[in-house]
């Protein structure tokens, strides 16, 4: 083991720092309020850009574009995941997170000032790279502290984060958007960042033995390269060039190459930057798979909900904000109340309550029509989110449990690997689908309106904004109905993915046994 960390209060995490508590006045506490203002860095960020879209649409342009916003976001953040891990398990967690939080903060400044979309999509991918060490790293320093039973609780804290920014992100994301500029969606991390390296630099200490290591290059380059050329092929296909055409073929047969020789490539690589023994266990394979699928449905619902309530039901972005938030307000309260259940009846039968939410909320959003009430979103977001907590928490303790602390930085870097994967791939797939939708209904418009349309959804502003930008009725109403038609198959998207998130969670064993060192 290369590294011995010393921020608990008591060497090693077992039954011994059980009896220093678990509350911030135990000898924790101040580690794990920095750990909490760490992951509300990342949290903050993730609710309150969704409700800020449509106002950076309207101010930038480009609508098709949009998406990758999330999708950059999401895969440099997912590709970066493992490396971290790596490096958490070799050189200690604090030197890692610190990086992730500066370059976080620097990406932010430069998505504050950008001055065109593909600057902003450049700059997003500059925080991916950040936000890349902030969770994954948060999470593995809550598995060195804590035992699993104590981890029950403060997966409570942890989802408190979140939800204190699913109710703070959409309102200062909808009243910056409306009264200052949508820009402050990222200045505001500055302060929150910098309180959360201060905290971290006083409170947190490590000792940690350095040992010469073998970087990946190799496999890094090859994950980042192949998973690059699928998004972008998910992405423009069918709206910058066909799906059937030659670049969209070249493009999705080099990626898949790229990732198979990426495969070969971990399988003699001294230090692999993704191990593929944590795909060889089922309670691994099937916790990672989980994950995948959680951050599929999560940004499928925090990009395409607010544009929802805002393009088709004309509420302003402040309310389009609250509606979101009961996702993760839901979220939260079923994370805490998931650790009482787990430690009862195992983490995979909690996780399938949680399915369960998961499939009948996604059900009733696919349900919503053109002129729902924006309490019947809410509602069912809420739902949505009662699943998400029931589901995430005891997946992510379930794989953390079952290996050492020399490894948990890979398993953790896998899970949320994994879960960014999952949110990469699900922005463009349901970008994807956005696209092909609205292309369509803009090249066959009734002949009433031929003339009148604008020439693409890329070039008028008309789909964002209760309003539809001040243009006649007719066209105005069949611009409404094009975009409820859009979101209406991103919807019908997400009860699939749920639906498959079920067969993820029968992979993994009802009880989680420890992984011996022969496993791997």
């Amino acid at each position: 083991m290369a590294t011995t960390p010393a921020a608990r209060p008591r060497a090693t995490a077992g039954e011994g720092d059980a009896r220093t508590g678990v509350g911030f006045r135990s000898d924790r506490g101040p580690v794990l309020a920095a750990i909490m203002l760490s992951t509300g860095l990342v949290a903050l960020d993730a609710t309150i850009i969704a409700t800020a879209v449509p106002s950076i649409v309207r101010d930038l342009g480009g609508f098709s574009q949009f998406p990758w916003l999330f999708s950059i976001y999401l895969l440099t953040q997912a590709v970066t995941v493992p490396l971290y891990g790596k490096f958490a398990d070799s050189l200690g967690r604090k030197p890692v997170m610190f990086f992730g939080i500066a370059l976080f903060l620097l990406g932010s400044v430069l998505c504050g000032v950008a001055w065109s979309m593909p600057v902003l999509i450049i700059a997003r991918a500059i925080q991916g790279i950040g936000a890349g060490a902030v969770q994954p790293i948060s999470m593995t320093m809550v598995g060195d502290l804590y035992t699993v039973e104590e981890r029950a609780r403060v997966q409570g804290y942890l989802a408190s984060v979140w939800g204190i920014s699913a109710v703070l992100g959409p309102a200062l994301g909808g009243v910056f958007s409306e009264y200052v500029s949508w820009r402050w969606i990222f200045f505001i991390n500055l302060p929150l960042g910098a309180v959360a390296a201060w905290v971290l630099a006083r409170r947190f200490t490590e000792r940690v033995t350095r040992r010469s290591h073998r970087v990946d290059y190799a496999g890094a380059a090859l994950l980042t390269g192949g998973l690059s050329l699928v998004i972008l092929g998910l992405l423009e296909g069918g709206v910058a060039w066909g799906w059937a055409s030659a670049r969209s073929l070249v493009i999705f047969a080099v990626g898949a190459a790229l990732l198979v020789a990426f495969v070969f490539v971990e399988r003699r690589a001294a230090e692999p930057v993704l191990p593929l023994w944590v795909f060889r266990r089922r309670i691994l394979a099937g916790g990672n798979l989980a994950s995948f699928v959680v951050g599929a449905l999560t940004i499928g619902l925090t990009s395409y909900l607010p544009t929802y309530a805002e393009g088709v039901l004309g509420t302003s972005a402040l309310v389009a904000g609250f509606a979101l938030a009961a996702l993760t307000v839901g979220w939260p309260i079923a994370a805490t109340l998931s650790g009482r259940v787990y430690l009862r009846i195992g983490f995979r039968d909690t996780a399938l309550i949680g399915s369960v939410f998961v499939v009948g909320g996604a059900v009733l959003i696919s349900l919503l029509t053109a002129d729902s009430p924006v309490p019947a979103v809410a509602a069912a977001a809420f739902v949505v989110g009662v699943g998400m907590g029931l589901t995430a928490s005891p997946t992510l303790v379930a794989v953390q449990s079952v290996v050492g602390w020399e490894r948990r930085g890979v398993v953790t870097g896998t899970n949320m690997f994994s879960r960014s994967l999952g949110s990469a791939v699900g922005a463009a797939v349901f970008g994807a689908i956005a696209n092909a939708t609205l292309a369509a209904r803009f090249a066959d418009p009734p002949a009433g309106l031929a003339g009148r349309m604008p020439d693409s959804a890329d070039t008028s502003n008309l789909l964002v904004g209760g309003d539809a930008g001040g243009a006649e009725p007719a066209v105005a109403d069949y611009l409404r109905h094009a975009l409820y038609d859009a979101t209406h198959h991103v919807f019908l998207a997400l009860v699939v993915v749920a639906v498959l998130g079920v067969g993820a969670l029968l992979l993994m064993p009802r009880r989680a046994e420890p992984l011996r060192f022969d496993d791997v």
